[in-house]
């Protein structure tokens, strides 16, 4: 089980939005938007802030993979 954010790095696209422009509107390190391309843990206090700024709700930005857990 993890999760992906496909849906994020689209919404970037379909919104023609910059990343810097996300970085500097929310404060939101780099390294983070890294973790976020690796489908690496970013903490809920931050998905909301992108929600925050993107004007959209969790499910547009993130997908929980269900399957067997290790």
């Amino acid at each position: 089980m993890g999760v992906n954010y496909k849906r994020f790095w689209k919404k970037l696209i379909d919104d023609d939005l910059d990343l810097s422009d996300l970085h500097l509107s929310t404060g939101i390190a780099p390294s983070t938007f890294s973790k976020m391309r690796k489908n690496e843990y970013v903490s809920l206090d931050v998905l909301v802030r992108i929600c925050e700024a993107l004007k959209c709700q969790l499910s547009e930005i993130v997908e929980v993979e269900l399957g067997e857990r290790s």
